[in-house]
């Protein structure tokens, strides 16, 4: 198994070279969203490598700093939109349930789980669970053909950085944190529409703050312990739903937790006031804050490796 995620996340190595902390990465796309004219803008992620984590962190859980290699990748510009999942939770070519070994779309909340922050008009969707964000990735496979997930934990902290060694990408000052990001002391306490803050060096938008994504990583306090120096596409894939990485902090954290080497995870305090038995597999009722964005590999795996993919993901 762990050979097929490899295979899937992503490309094999063929040269490195490190990548510098201003370099701009300006190739993108858009693609559209089926069944409707909304797009999602995607940015090209170059191959390289990184020190991920920390030395100098004062958490355990984000140390010892290693090596890492990545394949290139395309990462969505921003957060996925309200209006850009709703295609997907509206499709009624889709079946809706709680199942999520199959291609199925979330149940309907049973209160407005946005809290009067904003829907429509850029507003990042929210509340959402692992599963949820998943399964649109899953959806637009399947009216596609097109593969796309969650990024793994060293591939977003290799995006969010764009070549940078510092706390932040844009340096170690934390005063200059409100150009790049919507976090606790100007966000008032909700999420903001999306892209509306500076991007990081690669062109990527709200990596800090605003809602928090969601990797496809099981979360492990010993995860950079556990990582080889060097390695290629390192990856920790599910064994159960809790806890699961959660990456790039949100409006309601501080600065210090917007660090891009942060290292937080869901538990299940995150649907504790959701009445319905078994609680939802698709939202979080107290996780308010939880976002996504999607990527996209490179190289394409083939059908059968796709269905082994979304089947370990989503079949837990």
């Amino acid at each position: 198994m762990k050979k097929i995620i490899v295979a899937l996340c992503f490309v094999q190595w063929i040269s490195m070279e490190a990548v510098h902390a201003q370099t701009n990465v300006s190739k993108t796309e858009e693609i559209k969203i089926p069944l409707s004219e909304l797009k999602i803008k995607m940015v090209s992620i170059p191959e390289g490598s990184f020190m991920m984590g920390s030395n100098s962190s004062t958490k355990p859980n984000e140390k010892p700093a290693k090596t890492v290699k990545l394949s290139a990748f395309w990462m969505g510009a921003c957060e996925i939109t309200h209006d850009q999942f709703d295609v997907f939770f509206k499709d009624d070519n889709t079946s809706q349930g709680s199942k999520v070994d199959a291609v199925t779309r979330p149940t309907a909340q049973y209160i407005d789980l946005s809290w009067d922050m904003g829907k429509g008009g850029g507003f990042p969707v929210n509340s959402m669970s692992v599963d949820a964000a998943m399964m649109f990735c899953r959806w637009m496979y399947q009216n596609t053909g097109v593969f796309y997930r969650l990024p793994t934990e060293a591939e977003w902290e290799y995006a969010c950085r764009a070549g940078s060694k510092t706390n932040y990408f844009f340096g170690n000052d934390p005063a200059l944190l409100g150009q790049y990001a919507w976090y606790k002391a100007n966000s008032k306490e909700k999420y903001q529409r999306v892209g509306t803050k500076k991007p990081n060096a690669w062109g990527l938008y709200d990596m800090l703050g605003n809602v928090a994504e969601w990797t496809m990583d099981q979360y492990a306090p010993d995860y950079l312990k556990q990582i080889t120096d060097g390695q290629l596409d390192p990856t920790n894939p599910p064994s159960a739903r809790y806890p699961r990485s959660i990456r790039g902090g949100s409006y309601l954290d501080m600065a210090t937790d917007l660090r891009v080497y942060t290292r937080k995870f869901s538990e299940p305090l995150w649907n504790q006031r959701d009445p319905q038995i078994p609680k939802s597999r698709w939202w979080l009722t107290d996780g308010m804050f939880a976002g996504f964005r999607i990527v996209r590999p490179v190289n394409q795996p083939t059908a059968e490796e796709v269905e082994k993919f979304y089947k370990l993901y989503l079949g837990k």
